[in-house]
């Protein structure tokens, strides 16, 4: 189900309500962007630290924004049957306030989401409004301060507008008349009522629903004891409720702290703590620490699905479509009555989490008939998998947000060494070596690069290979004998150990007296 904001505060209640009852909960995120071509260097590498990593993505996360969020809601009906409730909403940052947000476009990822047919006017007309704490601190204040401004340009026409007709209206008005403002959406309800209250002090709002205001003329006593009225629906609080937006669920999902699945979600995760929480830290282990604390229970299917391959001879593949429809060909899935049943209450049913933990449980299990697929019986086979993001690319295959990274095992390093061949640079080398598979490319010295990749069997075909130029030998790195820091040691102790040798000879060997 697609929602926008017209929609979404209507619903909040009860999406709050099957949030709180799920078994667990699923999330996908559409950007403007993945990575950001401001500043050099910043997409991932097999070089990279996981520190490297997360200040590389958090300079994107800072520059992009989010156009959509996926939310599957999962509730556990009884033994193997599973309800799930789907939503899409659509998100656009809030315009209330004092600062103005800005966000870039990444060309490739507006193509991308305009081939899958992402709707850009629901997005822009209709984007549930949201904040992180920074931002909702800075517009509580200057809201109890009537001190905030509006920063959309279509707002100002539209107050501007309301007022004018209001103005015309008051003049002639007698007390209790009301005029009857239309089609105001979102959050333009509250900026016509504050705008108004502030500016005429004879005039008294309330919304109406479907994008209406009433206005009614008003005496000072009346007025006085409508601003006092704990029924008033323009206080403070259902404003910052309102302007909250898709935030108030996302600290329902925080309270709640059921399961939060994802597939390859490390930048789902740092858009959910830089939109809705807090902007991302300079220090990677504190946002591993918040993270943590906000979702104390992560399940990454891609971390799970790498594992199912090596237990079960399917195909390996990597787009979540393509996971789905080799777990729905396993006779093992299909033919067992055990395996989880799942009645979508919309019209997506694609999910990957359940097939694959139910394929782990049945190798644990001699009889597959007699298992109990509820999801709690399923988390003790995921438990190795628990809070281990996966990692496209990088120095690690995982983010482990409950405990320490694990170091990867990786195919050896290879150094080429260049020949006769002045002024190449990484994006040459990774040319030359191109037909053999993608490289990542460091320089080591003047004369030397360091190539990484993630596959064994490109590394042997590289070195087994006799077809790179004449004028690049490649072989593999050792520390003692390609570091620079080290070449440079054992030159500076080739040196002194010549100079002594030199100063002894030189020196003649010492007199001995009787």
């Amino acid at each position: 189900m697609e929602m926008g904001a017209a929609a979404f505060e209507r619903r909040l209640p009860r999406l709050r309500g099957r949030v709180r009852r799920a078994a667990f909960l699923a999330i996908d995120m559409e950007f403007t962007g993945l990575y950001s071509t401001a500043t050099q260097n910043n997409k991932p590498s097999l070089f990279d630290s996981p520190v490297e990593l997360y200040l590389k993505a958090r300079q994107s996360i800072q520059r992009f924004t989010v156009t959509q969020l996926g939310l599957a809601i999962f509730s556990n009906e009884n033994s193997n049957k599973y309800v799930v409730h789907s939503y899409n909403f659509f998100l656009f940052p809030s315009t209330w306030g004092v600062t103005d947000v800005e966000f870039a476009l990444s060309a490739s990822s507006i193509q991308f989401l305009s081939h899958y047919g992402f709707d850009y006017n629901k997005f822009l007309k209709d984007g549930i409004p949201y904040m992180n704490e920074v931002q909702e601190k800075i517009f509580s204040q200057h809201l109890l301060a009537g001190s905030w401004n509006i920063s959309s340009v279509v707002n100002r026409d539209v107050l501007k507008k309301a007022i004018d007709e209001v103005t015309c209206w008051v003049g002639a008005a007698e007390e209790e008349e009301t005029l009857i403002l239309q089609d105001l959406s979102g959050y333009q309800v509250f900026e016509v009522q504050l705008v108004l209250r502030q500016a005429l002090q004879n005039v008294w709002t309330q919304p109406l629903g479907d994008k209406k205001v009433m206005v009614k003329k008003v005496s000072p006593q009346h007025r006085w004891l409508l601003e006092n009225s704990p029924y008033d629906s323009c206080r403070k609080e259902l404003i910052l409720l309102s302007a909250r937006g898709f935030t108030n669920l996302f600290q329902t999902l925080v309270k709640a702290k059921k399961p939060l699945v994802g597939h390859n979600m490390l930048m789902d995760l740092m858009h959910l703590h830089d939109k809705f929480y807090k902007p991302l830290p300079e220090s990677y282990e504190e946002f591993k620490r918040n993270i943590h604390n906000l979702f104390p229970v992560l399940i990454d299917t891609k971390t799970v699905t790498k594992s199912v391959w090596k237990k079960h001879p399917f195909p390996r593949v990597s787009n979540l479509l393509e996971i789905y429809s080799v777990l729905c060909s396993s006779n093992l899935n299909s033919k067992d009555p055990a395996c989880p049943v799942i009645t979508p209450a919309s019209d997506c049913s694609r999910y990957v989490l359940l097939k694959s933990a139910h394929l782990l449980l049945c190798g644990y299990t001699d009889d597959a008939v007699e298992v109990d697929s509820s999801f709690s019986r399923y988390l003790p086979v995921l438990a190795e998998y628990l809070n281990k993001v996966n990692v496209i690319r990088g120095g690690v295959a995982s983010i482990n947000f409950s405990g320490e990274d694990a170091p990867c095992q990786r195919p050896p390093l290879l150094v080429v060494h260049v020949r006769g061949w002045s002024g190449l640079n990484e994006r040459q080398i990774r040319q030359e070596f191109k037909a053999f598979c993608h490289f990542d490319v460091r320089r080591l010295s003047k004369d030397q690069f360091l190539l990484l990749s993630n596959k064994f069997k490109h590394v042997r075909r590289v070195l087994r290979d006799a077809n790179h130029p004449p004028r690049l030998g490649v072989s593999i790195y050792r520390h003692w004998r390609h570091s620079p820091s080290i070449s440079c040691l054992l030159q500076v102790s080739g040196i002194v150990a010549l100079w002594s040798l030199l100063a002894f000879v030189l020196g003649g060997a010492p007199c001995c007296s009787f």
